[in-house]
Parts: C-alpha cells; structure tokens; sequence
C-alpha cells in the first residue's frame, strides 16, 4: 500500500551504521518489490535475516487440479469441507485447502482453530477475507487482529503466522497470487493516493501499530515458492538460528494491512452498475470485488438484479458471505457457498428472480467476488463440494448429457 509509514526505532538517514543503546548493530533490510523500482520499506533486525542453520522440504497441501471439463457453471458448497471439530486441529498453513487454481492465483479455503507455524508465500501476496471468527496476524511489521468482515493484505515474503485463541475456529478464504495485490488503479491518484471517487480511503486502513519483538531460537519458518511440484509451486522450510520477529522498527510503502468490509461505500446508480464499481483490489490478471448491502437502482422500470451477461474474457467466482441473495433464488446457494461462472456461458438470475426482485429498493447480501482473466481450473476442495446440480438450476433440474 503505497502511502509512507514508521513505527519503532530507525536511524535518522538510511543505509547508514545504527546500533543499540548497548552498542550492538542493528541489521538493514530492504524490503522492496519489482528489482529495487517498486514500493519497498526498510526493516532494522537484532539479528542478521539471512541466517540459516537448517532446511527440509515441505510437502504442501494437495495442489492438483482438474479441468473444469465439460464446461459448466458449478456451485461448491465449502461449508461442507470442515466441521468445528475437526477445525481445531486445522491450522491457516498447513490445513489451507485448494479450491481453484491458475498461473495467476489460487482459491483456498480452511477454517481453523490452531495457531499456525511461521509462514512466508513468496509467490506473491495474500488477500484473506476473515468469513467468521477472529485472529491475530503476527508478522515482522508487527501484529493485526482481524475479525469477521476484514480483508488482509500481506505482501510477498513477509514472515507471519496466524494465531488463534484456545476454543476459537476462524473461518478464511485465501486469494494466492503469483503477483502483488492492491487497490484497483483506476481508484488511485498517479502518485498512489485513493482518489475522492474511490470507495475507500486510505483512514479505513489498519496497519501494525508497534513492533512485534519476539525471543527463540531454532526456530521453523514454512516457505511456499516457485518450484517443480505442481501449479509450479514447492516447499521448504527453513530453520533460523533465532526468531524472526526482531524488528525495532521500519519505515516505508509496503507492509500488511487490514480493510474492513463495511467500511467499503458502495456505488450506485439510476439503472443497475456492472461488476467493476464494486471492485476492491486487483492483481495480475484477476480483480476482487465485494458486494454490499446498499440501496438499488431507481430508475421507475429498473430491474435491480443483474441482466444475463456473457463473460467474454473472464470466470466469475462468487463467495457468498452473508444475507439474502436475490439473482440466486431457487438456485440452492447460500451462505458458505461459492457460484462459478466460466467464460463461455452466458448467465445471470435464476428463474423468477427479475420479476420477484422488481420495486426493491435495497440488497441486503455481503460476497466476495474474484474475476480471473484466465480460465480456473477446480481444486480438490472444488471436486469435492461440487452440488453437481447447479447447471440445471435455470432450466428447473432438466438436463441432457447426450
């Protein structure tokens, strides 16, 4: 997020010798993305970041993918995919489970209930939207409690981990990309302020507030990165000889942050608005965008829920996060669930939807929706939520594979 901050201890001019009140130096890192010509922040360690005393492979969750052959629109239900029970040994890492996937980014899905081992993606940033429950991101910027409704933005290669209090389950979808993540350009200012015409601003943001100073030693740190394996993606985990968590301070434009999705202010319009004015954030080759509870179109002979659209360029996956969602009657989605509608098929509001939907005057539905430019293929978490019935739900229920 490229507006300028600073917490802890730094040294008056950069690049330049800093010890502690004992004498001891404080060791620089440049934290920057796109070969030192993008944002970066500058990080002062107790200890030298480089360190290693130790690495084994990692053997990721299931990163398989399969073909979503024939083409068709599916409905997953990803409530189905975890208990409570069963969450409280799932962890945000490592019980992570792949819902779809493409170069460009990949879906998941966990809810968990234990506090996950260090962490650090560097295949790209990460976007998790808190469903349920709440948590404690730990990173090396410091720490950010999230709770139900917030959206976390943690940049390529930041260390971190999620904790979780004994009894607790958070549920969180997870938008993996192979790039960054940020707010969508067309709301930023050349120089990176968000504009008047955006839907947020930048005091709607949370950042860390203090340093995060931890102790120990032979510590493990799990690393996702480009490989071999499948999607292109392998592990390693990497052991330091002390705690990562040992910055006293840092100053810059890139870092984690927290957005909340109430604080998102829809945009509205005398007919119905496309899918762009509800847009949030955007990476490469894909944009997220939340839909809000807010008041509809106006215009006398308006139709509030979406007209049936052709989705030339791109697939559309909708989470379905909370209230009343009008297109999907008849449909069986429901909260929990995720609607994907590829490329190549025309849709929009299930039968009788347009005319029960005519004088409403407000939406009362919270989703998350990803837009790839590229087609998804289904993950295992995908295969197995699958209702196998939704293509039909248009036509009520027949269907002709001959």
């Amino acid at each position: 997020m490229a507006y300028y901050r600073q917490l802890g201890k730094i040294p008056k001019t950069r690049h330049t010798l800093f010890r502690a009140d004992s004498g001891a130096i404080y060791y620089e890192e440049l934290m920057g993305e796109e070969g030192f010509s993008s944002d970066s922040s500058l990080l002062y360690h107790r200890n030298i970041p480089s360190a290693l005393v130790g690495a084994r492979e990692w053997e990721l969750p299931d990163q398989s993918l399969t073909a979503n052959a024939p083409l068709l629109p599916r409905h997953l239900k990803l409530h189905g995919l975890f208990t409570d029970d069963q969450a409280r040994t799932v962890d945000a890492v490592t019980g992570r489970r792949l819902v779809l996937g493409n170069g460009d980014v990949r879906i998941n899905y966990a809810w968990v209930g234990q506090t996950s081992p260090l962490y650090r993606n560097s295949t790209g940033d990460e976007c998790v939207y808190v469903e349920d429950g709440s948590a404690v991101v730990e990173t090396v910027f410091g720490a950010l409690p999230v709770a139900k409704g917030d959206y976390v933005i943690i940049p390529r290669a930041t260390t971190h981990r999620w904790v979780v209090q004994d009894g607790e389950v958070a549920k969180l979808y997870f938008i993996e990309a192979n790039s960054h993540i940020g707010p969508a350009k067309q709301y930023l200012s050349k120089h990176g302020q968000l504009l008047e015409h955006a839907p947020y601003c930048e005091r709607d943001l949370r950042g860390p507030q203090e340093p995060l100073l931890a102790e120990g030693q032979n510590v493990d740190v799990y690393i996702k990165h480009r490989g071999h394996g499948p999607n292109g993606l392998a592990g390693t985990i990497h052991l330091l000889p002390e705690h990562p968590f040992d910055v006293v301070g840092w100053d810059g434009c890139l870092y984690p942050y927290v957005f909340n999705i109430n604080d998102f202010m829809p945009i509205t319009g005398k007919v119905h608005q496309p899918p762009p004015v509800h847009q949030v954030f955007e990476g490469a080759n894909f944009v997220v965008c939340n839909f809000v509870p807010r008041k509809v179109d106006y215009h006398p002979d308006s139709v509030p829920v979406p007209y049936y659209h052709s989705n030339v360029d791109s697939d559309e996956i909708m989470f379905y996060v909370d209230g009343d969602y009008e297109a999907r009657k008849g449909s069986g989605i429901n909260k929990g669930s995720i609607s994907i509608h590829p490329g190549g098929h025309a849709h929009g509001p299930q039968p009788g939807a347009v005319e029960a939907s005519l004088g409403m005057e407000y939406f009362n539905e919270l989703a998350v929706m990803v837009d790839t430019f590229r087609p998804l293929d289904l993950g295992e978490a995908a295969v197995k939520s699958d209702d196998g019935q939704y293509a039909s739900s248009w036509t009520g229920g027949r269907w002709n594979n001959d």
